[in-house]
């Protein structure tokens, strides 16, 4: 798979090199058109997680990044959350979760639309 901003090593799991093929092609695709449209990098915290890994970090069960639909792009100041913010909703992403160093973005088909939610410290 070729995108104009990522490589998919970006969304390896650091447990499993090459794991980032296991990423979903149309959300590559989604967070590559966001990215254009945002004017800001995109750098990736997470993307595809192993068991393990998931574990690791505290992520739920039924993670998205499980399965390849979500990723975690580092983030601190507000005017980049905006763009951002701004770019994935204005490409269909409608499943957003804010923190304060991060926002998750998934597209995955079993959970809820329309929703933006944020991590407590």
């Amino acid at each position: 798979m070729k995108f104009r901003h990522f490589t998919l090593d970006e969304f390896d799991s650091p447990d499993a090199p090459g794991s980032g093929s296991n990423m979903q092609r149309d959300f590559v695709e989604m967070l590559d058109e966001a990215r254009e449209r945002a004017g800001v990098p995109f750098i990736i915290n997470s993307g595809y997680r192993t068991v393990k890994r998931n574990q690791a970090v505290g992520g739920v069960s039924n993670s998205s990044h499980l399965r390849g639909y979500a990723a975690d792009i580092a983030c601190t100041e507000s005017r980049e959350r905006f763009h951002i913010i701004r770019a994935l909703l204005s490409v269909g992403f409608d499943r957003i979760g804010v923190g304060s160093t991060f926002i998750h973005v998934d597209n995955d088909p079993n959970k809820a639309d329309d929703v933006i939610w944020h991590y407590y410290p």
